[in-house]
């Protein structure tokens, strides 16, 4: 990467995706500070171009739904020596923009200029991680994340998956669980989940972790409600050995051991 204050020109020209983390700024890496302060040009979903630190960046917002889009004009844009930095909520690798970068070069279609463009993924904290974190350590063993919005893939893809972990006995990090026009697919995984898991197995809803409307609930398979979800929701369901420690007054904190105890 070009150093603070390169001219943009056709030598000095970058594109890195950069994750922002779930919301607080304690929680944007060094890395991708540094980044951004730098960038010529922000590009990405409306809301998290707004999560940018103020600059003098030019800004390149868009809706939710043109992820390739994005990514064809952030490297359109590097290489015409512009210092791109295309921004992700949580980690920019977990269902987010990188993939869509790649996605883009990968292209035949992809323009030879592109290629030479120096490209770079800067991590961050995902939501999975953050709202691990507040719960206690629900991600101590084997996990698998699964988004369960059939924008991109089939409905029957994604039930087969939730099924599969289930039965593979994986604690589940459920992203994308519910919106306005997508309103049933949580509790139908729910459902999916109760063929195979007991109902006492632990589920944490973790919403807008780290912002000031931070919610956090610790409740069962067997009890939770699918409606106290919503697109800022990320849904941590227990493997058979996740176990919760009472806290008076609070709810309990939830971790899976290291060591495996298969169910009896």
């Amino acid at each position: 990467m070009s150093a603070p204050g390169t001219k943009a020109d056709g030598a000095s020209g970058w594109l890195t995706v950069v994750g922002l983390g779930p919301g607080p700024e304690d929680w944007l890496t060094p890395e991708a500070r540094r980044d951004l302060a730098e960038a010529t040009d922000i590009v990405g979903y409306g809301p998290y171009v707004d999560r940018v630190p103020p600059g003098p960046q030019i800004r390149h917002a868009s809706d939710n739904r043109v992820e390739l889009d994005r990514a064809r004009q952030a490297l359109a844009l590097a290489a015409e020596g512009r210092r791109v930095a295309v921004v992700s909520g949580g980690d920019p690798g977990v269902f987010a923009m990188a993939a869509a970068v790649f996605e883009a070069l990968d292209d035949p279609a992809a323009p030879a200029a592109w290629h030479r463009v120096p490209l770079r993924v800067d991590p961050g904290v995902s939501a999975m991680q953050a709202a691990a974190a507040r719960a206690g350590a629900p991600l101590g063993h084997d996990f698998c994340a699964i988004s369960l919005s059939d924008n991109l893939k089939p409905w029957e893809v994604v039930t087969r998956r939730v099924r599969l972990a289930a039965e593979a006995d994986f604690v589940i990090a459920f992203y994308n669980p519910i919106s306005r026009a997508r309103p049933w697919q949580l509790g139908a995984a729910f459902d999916v989940l109760r063929e195979v898991r007991a109902p006492e197995t632990p589920v944490i809803l973790g919403q807008a972790i780290g912002r000031p409307d931070e919610k956090l609930i610790v409740t069962s398979l067997g009890a939770v409600d699918p409606a106290q979800a919503d697109m800022r929701t990320v849904v941590i369901v227990g493997a058979s050995h996740t176990r919760l420690i009472p806290r008076d007054g609070r709810q309990p904190w939830v971790y899976t051991p290291r060591s495996y105890r298969a169910p009896a």
